[in-house]
C-alpha cells in the first residue's frame, strides 16, 4: 500500500509525493476514421470502430487497499473529510485520505512546523528493519512522524537574559522546559553531550598510549552557563523551587516566554493513552533527535551532535512518533488521533516559543555580536 505522506518532503525510503489523476480520458483514445480527417484506400464495407471516449481507461490498484478504504471511510466519519472532497479528488484515495489528514492538523500549524523542522507524517501498512519493509499484522496500520534534520535551539542568550532577572530564573526555565520535551520527543541536549564525551574518554583510556595524543575531547561541562552546572544534580525540593521562581515571574518582562512553557507542560502531561513511542521494537537504530538544544553557536555539545549525527540514519531509525491502529475499531482510531494531536499541538507550542525567542532576539538594541544565522533555526 502507498504511504501517505504530508506536503512535506519525506526523510525515509520510498515515500514519494503523491500527484493526483489528472484525468479518466485516454490520451489515445480511438476515433472514427472519417471524424479524423484521414481518408482510405477503398470504401469501408464494414462499420467503423466505436470511439472510447468517455470510457474509464486508466485503473489505479493499492495492494492492501481494504485498509486504505477503511480509513477514508473513518476520517469521514469523523468530519475530516466529506462527499464532496471524494469527488474533488476523482475518487482517489490515496489523495483523499492525504487531504483530510493535513486539514486535521490545519494549515497553520503545519506551516509553523516546516519553518522550524524537516518531518513527514506517513501512513502505511509496514515497517522497516534493517533497510526491508514487515508487513503489521492483518487488519492494522502505522501512523509515523519521522524527522530527516533535527531543529536547533539555542538557549545561551536566553538563560543569561532570565539570570539578569532574578538568580536561578534561567535553570529554572531550562530544567522545566528539558523535563516536558523528555516526555514527548527524543531531544539531543546536554546530558548526550557529556554521555559521548565520556564514552571518548574510556575509548582512549583503552587504547594504545602512542595514540592518545590524537583524541580530543570536548570539554562539555565547562562549556555550561554557571547556572546549569550549578544545578546538574538538581533534587526534587529545587524542582518545587524552580516552580515558585517561573510563577513569580509570571507577570514580569518574559512573561509571554514563561505563559508558552507552561503550556508546553500541560501539554506533556496530557495522557493520549500511548507511550511516545510504540514502534521502537520494529526497528534496529533510535530516532533522529527532534531538537538539538545547544547554549552557543558551534559550542560542545554542537561539536558532539555533529560527530553523532554522521551515524543516525545508517541504520533504520524509529520514528519520532509511532502507532500502530486498526481503521476498522473507531476506539482505535480516535486514540491515535487524539495522540497526533497531542505531539503536533505540543511541537506547535514548542516552535512558537522558539520564534518568541527570534522575535526578542531581533529587537535587542545593545546586541554585540556578529552572526550570519539566527539563535533559533533548522540544523
Amino acid at each position: 500500500m502507498r504511504s501517505i505522506p504530508s506536503s512535506l518532503r519525506s526523510p525515509g525510503k520510498g515515500h514519494q509525493r503523491i500527484k493526483p489523476v489528472k484525468s479518466n480520458h485516454s490520451i489515445f483514445s480511438l476515433r472514427d476514421a472519417r471524424a479524423a480527417g484521414l481518408g482510405t484506400l477503398a470504401v469501408a464495407t464494414i462499420p467503423s470502430l466505436p470511439t472510447l471516449e468517455g470510457v474509464l481507461t486508466e485503473y489505479n490498484h493499492e495492494a492492501n487497499a481494504e485498509l486504505l478504504y477503511e480509513l477514508c471511510a473513518a476520517l469521514a466519519k469523523l468530519g475530516l473529510a466529506s462527499e464532496e472532497d471524494w469527488h474533488v479528488h476523482k475518487d482517489h484515495a490515496v489523495a483523499f485520505a492525504q487531504s483530510a489528514i493535513l486539514y486535521g492538523i490545519g494549515k497553520k500549524r503545519n506551516e509553523l512546523l516546516q519553518r522550524n523542522v524537516d518531518y513527514s507524517l506517513t501512513i502505511c501498512d509496514s515497517y522497516e528493519r534493517y533497510g526491508y519493509g514487515d508487513t503489521l499484522e492483518k487488519g492494522k496500520l502505522i501512523v509515523k512522524i519521522e524527522c530527516g534534520q533535527s531543529g536547533y535551539l539555542e538557549m545561551g542568550q536566553i538563560i543569561e537574559a532570565l539570570e539578569g532577572e532574578e538568580s536561578e530564573l534561567g535553570a529554572a526555565f531550562y530544567w522545566t522546559l528539558l523535563r516536558s520535551l523528555y516526555r514527548v520527543i527524543q531531544v539531543y541536549d546536554h546530558d548526550d553531550a557529556l554521555r559521548y564525551e565520556e564514552g571518548l574518554r574510556k575509548m582512549a583510556a583503552d587504547d594504545d598510549e602512542s595514540n592518545r595524543e590524537q583524541y580530543e575531547f570536548p570539554e562539555v561541562r565547562k562549556s555550561l552557563p554557571a547556572c546549569i552546572r550549578r544545578s546538574l544534580t538538581h533534587t526534587k525540593a529545587d524542582r518545587r523551587r524552580f516552580r515558585q521562581l517561573l510563577r513569580r515571574h509570571l507577570h514580569g518582562r518574559y512573561r509571554k516566554w514563561i505563559e508558552c512553557l507552561r503550556r508546553i507542560e500541560k501539554l506533556a502531561r496530557v495522557n493520549v493513552g500511548a507511550r511516545r513511542n510504540e514502534l521502537e521494537s520494529y526497528y534496529d537504530g533510535p530516532p533522529v533527535p527532534w531538537v538539538l538544544i545547544a547554549f552557543e553557536e558551534n559550542d560542545a555539545i554542537v561539536a558532539c551532535f555533529d560527530e553523532e549525527a554522521q551515524h543516525m540514519l545508517e541504520s533504520s531509525p524509529e520514528p519520532a512518533f509511532g502507532l500502530d491502529y486498526s481503521p476498522k475499531n473507531h476506539n482505535s482510531v480516535l486514540r491515535v488521533l487524539r495522540a497526533v494531536d497531542r505531539f503536533i499541538e505540543f511541537n506547535c507550542e514548542l516552535f512558537r516559543l522558539t520564534e518568541e525567542f527570534k522575535k526578542w532576539e531581533a529587537q535587542r538594541a545593545t546586541r554585540n555580536r556578529n552572526r550570519t544565522e539566527p539563535a533559533v533555526q533548522a540544523a
